[in-house]
């Protein structure tokens, strides 16, 4: 029963990965595109002569470099929240435990 239940959650899971792949359908124009494209566009409206006052240093080479690094500083982030959050709530607890003269473990 149990090798069945993580199958069918795996299953699942796989799923989900693919099924909006799927669903989404392709225009001419990028399909996932950001903020920033859109912000270029209306400031080009508004102020055709806009110069932008620096430019980035370094450049992905593509957007799929772009997205992998975007995506990567979202997890690093997470984890240092995760982990900070885990050791407060640990010191918590212990500090608790040594004010009530119980074990810390």
């Amino acid at each position: 029963m149990k090798k069945h239940q993580n199958l069918l959650l795996i299953l699942a899971v796989i799923l989900l990965a693919l099924v909006p792949l799927g669903v989404v359908q392709t225009d001419e124009e990028e399909t996932f595109t950001g903020a920033d494209g859109e912000a270029m566009v209306v400031i080009n409206q508004i102020a055709p002569d806009y110069e932008p006052w620096f430019s980035p240093f370094w450049e992905p080479p593509s957007a799929e470099v772009e997205s992998l690094l975007f995506a990567l500083q979202a997890a690093l982030g997470g984890g240092f929240i995760g982990y900070y959050l885990g050791v407060s709530i640990t010191r918590v607890r212990m500090r608790r435990a040594w004010q009530q003269g119980q074990p810390c473990a």
